[in-house]
């Protein structure tokens, strides 16, 4: 019988423990979010985190910005926020604006409060298999969710589609790290079924509703779904769960898998922030 990794569950014990962890602390440990715009997705997801940060005592800091902010004053609030010792992580909701250089406004975020880990020192120290400050909270909460059925991946086969810096290229880094052989397949791929079906992990991140099949897959793989999509009013994955279910040794749904894990990372690398930043405040450290 096909293993279903329970997302809510394993997010729940993640949420419970950094509960009690910031019941211990001297203060609540500070999110600033910032979103520009009213995009709907975003609204929804800002809303997720921030009811989900109030249930397990992490403060928020919402910044609702005009859709045609400046990218000077987008800019001078993280600078802000930056030098703020009252505002442990910082997040700036994507996608942003057109008219605004997203890697410039992330770039600006300092790297020890950069809790979506994509700063280019955080993603930088993961490519080098180093120490970085924070890892992406999606594929550091899928290699939770893969090691709760699989403790050792040393020599597994890993497929990724989706070439994503927010999601496929750090966790390729990841599961390279922990000695997979991982293959990432893009738009331009040729012959992507011929590569999942080698999979012993398969990981679907590219938006594209019920994409993975049953002759997609081998018999006994480890499955993943990031995709959120809408399916004749509903929401479903990227991978056709009905179809596969009963091949796989273990699968994620939508929702209810990847997205809570997401949200629970997030706030963990929050009160990671708060702990790294009370520490370099004893040892004179300033951003």
């Amino acid at each position: 019988m096909t293993n279903i990794i329970d997302g809510r569950l394993i997010a729940a014990n993640i949420r419970n423990e950094l509960k009690e962890k910031i019941a211990g602390l001297a203060k609540a440990p500070c999110l600033a979010i910032i979103l520009a715009g009213n995009d709907e997705p975003s609204l929804i997801y800002v809303r997720n985190k921030k009811k989900a940060a109030a249930e397990i005592g992490v403060q928020t800091k919402f910044f609702h910005l005009a859709e045609d902010i400046s990218e000077e004053n987008l800019l001078a609030l993280i600078d802000k926020l930056n030098n703020d010792e009252n505002t442990n992580g910082i997040i700036v909701q994507l996608p942003l604006p057109e008219h605004l250089n997203t890697h410039k406004i992330i770039n600006r975020i300092a790297p020890q409060k950069d809790v979506d880990g994509f700063h280019p020192y955080n993603t930088g120290m993961l490519q080098n298999n180093q120490t970085p400050y924070f890892i992406a909270a999606t594929p550091l909460g899928i290699m939770r969710l893969v090691q709760s059925v699989c403790s050792d991946l040393s020599g597994k086969n890993v497929v990724i589609i989706g070439a994503s810096l927010i999601v496929g290229r750090p966790l390729a880094t990841l599961m390279l790290n922990q000695e997979c052989t991982v293959t990432i397949t893009h738009i331009h791929t040729k012959n992507i079924k011929e590569l999942t079906q080698k999979a012993d992990i398969l990981v679907a991140a590219c938006g594209v509703a019920n994409l993975v099949q049953e002759d997609w897959i081998k018999s006994g793989a480890i499955l993943i779904d990031v995709g959120i999509n809408r399916c004749n009013g509903k929401i479903c994955g990227d991978i056709d769960f009905k179809a596969v279910q009963n091949k796989a040794a273990a699968i994620t749904p939508v929702p209810g898998g990847v997205g809570p894990m997401t949200i629970a990372m997030l706030l963990k690398n929050t009160v990671d922030a708060y702990e790294l930043q009370l520490s370099s405040a004893k040892i004179g450290n300033i951003f």
